[in-house]
């Protein structure tokens, strides 16, 4: 059991396994989506919601707190500029892991970890605009679709013979009347 164990060592010393996931949150900053295995984007993960977190507030001190993570003054611009913004409404949740397969030359698991797109809204959110918004289209939909579905024919049903009934086919051969006038 992991009782108490605070990060996944990734098989790494400390220096090493820092300058790694440093590397993956200058990455994951500049493309917004990249691919690694499951066990790195699931320790990358609160790293990089920290990192919008810090990109919200805004702040000079924020802004020198990302540097010291990233290191690498485009990705802070661009943390500050653009991806901070697209999450102003939202308390959290700023990254997705989708598992894609295992890797081909030594079978690790692999995964796509990307800051979610500005359109998309938190699942289960309340407010009584959106379920009333959501209940009244689908009325609308499920009339329009029955009004132009033609009506299908009943299929017609075919008996089918149980294996005990069915005999065996005479060949072609051994059902032409012979010479004799009899059957062959």
């Amino acid at each position: 059991m992991r009782h108490g164990m605070d990060h996944r060592k990734l098989g790494r010393k400390p220096a090493h396994r820092k300058a790694l996931l440093r590397n993956l949150m200058n990455a994951l900053v500049h493309a917004e989506r990249i691919e690694t295995t499951v066990a790195k984007a699931k320790e990358l993960r609160p790293l990089a919601d920290r990192l919008i977190t810090l990109g919200k507030a805004a702040t000079l001190h924020s802004r020198r707190r990302v540097f010291s993570l990233l290191t690498d003054k485009e990705a802070t611009d661009k943390l500050f500029a653009t991806l901070a913004g697209r999450f102003v409404g939202r308390q959290g949740g700023y990254t997705r892991i989708l598992r894609t397969g295992f890797r081909v030359g030594d079978g690790a698991e692999m995964a796509i970890i990307e800051y979610l797109p500005a359109h998309e809204k938190k699942a289960g959110g309340k407010g009584k605009e959106k379920t009333a918004a959501k209940k009244a289209p689908a009325k609308d939909a499920g009339k329009k679709k029955e009004a132009k579905k033609p009506p299908r024919p009943a299929a017609r049903k075919v008996k089918q013979a149980s294996p005990k009934e069915t005999k065996p086919r005479a060949s072609r051969a051994q059902t032409q009347k012979t010479p004799e006038g009899g059957q062959g």
